[in-house]
């Protein structure tokens, strides 16, 4: 039995993303409609979901784009923002990834009283924001200054738009990676949002961990979820739940609910 059951309710969990829009700071940032229309979109994503039965949320600065590996503190500030104000209204246990700074992201989870983080926490890449360099050591030591041990950590091992620097496979990543860190799920992901996560990686870093959660963090669909969480303990679906499947949109309640629907199906199956 994993962690997952205590801490999200199922096994097979589906953590879904809610996106923020560009906040202050960021290039694409609305100054016009200001902070309070991020709320209420933000609001609106997370009921569409909610309502469509998922089992978790995670609140992502995803809109922040280009990213950076050195985030802001007024980024933080406002996603705390959005998320004080819509802590009333979260029905479901939820985490925070605050793109792409690990320990910016444990702040927000301590700040916020999230129950995970998603975030790249280990390794030296080649990416389009540049070198990618990580301290995991600092990372971790940071957490429990912040008395946030209790925060599950979810390793993304395969960067989106990121390649490690060293020529890994990701057999060996994953067992170092878990040897060394103890991390409580890893994330496989495609090349960006969206993008399908390769079902044999997949099995590759699940057939080497066996005893760690991992998650399919990209591309998990109608049509193939079954196939990924039949290999993963569970998934991160953001663009499926969009407006015609498209990343840029806003969250569809229909399609959240009619995926919501198979996965219960399915979780019904594999416990008979």
């Amino acid at each position: 039995m994993s962690w997952l059951k205590d801490i999200i309710g199922t096994e097979k969990a589906i953590i879904a993303m809610c996106h923020l829009l560009p906040l202050p700071g960021d290039p694409y940032y609305d100054h016009e409609k200001g902070m309070e229309y991020v709320v209420e979109m933000a609001r609106k994503d997370l009921q569409a979901l909610q309502d469509g039965g998922v089992d978790s949320v995670l609140f992502s600065n995803e809109f922040s784009l280009p990213y950076l590996t050195d985030v802001k503190t007024e980024t933080v500030a406002a996603m705390g923002r959005v998320i004080g104000e819509l802590m009333s209204e979260i029905r479901v246990p939820f985490g925070v990834n605050v793109l792409w700074d690990a320990k910016k992201s444990l702040d927000l989870a301590a700040a916020t009283g999230a129950s995970f983080v998603r975030e790249i926490f280990t390794g030296v890449y080649a990416s389009d924001f540049g070198t990618w360099d990580t301290n995991v050591g600092e990372t971790i030591r940071h957490q429990y200054r912040l008395g946030a041990e209790n925060v599950k950590l979810l390793f993304n091992i395969v960067p989106e738009a990121a390649k490690y620097l060293a020529d890994r496979d990701i057999e060996s990543i994953a067992k170092s990676t878990v040897f060394n860190n103890r991390p409580d799920a890893l994330c496989v992901s495609g090349l960006t949002a969206g993008e399908e996560t390769n079902s044999q990686l997949l099995k590759k870093v699940k057939e080497i961990v066996p005893e760690t959660v991992v998650f399919a963090n990209t591309g998990v669909r109608l049509n193939n979820f079954r196939d990924q969480l039949s290999v993963a303990d569970g998934a991160v679906v953001g663009t499926t739940f969009k407006v015609d499947g498209k990343f840029e949109n806003h969250v569809d309640g229909k399609r959240v609910k009619e995926f919501m629907d198979q996965v219960r199906a399915f979780r019904s199956e594999l416990a008979q």
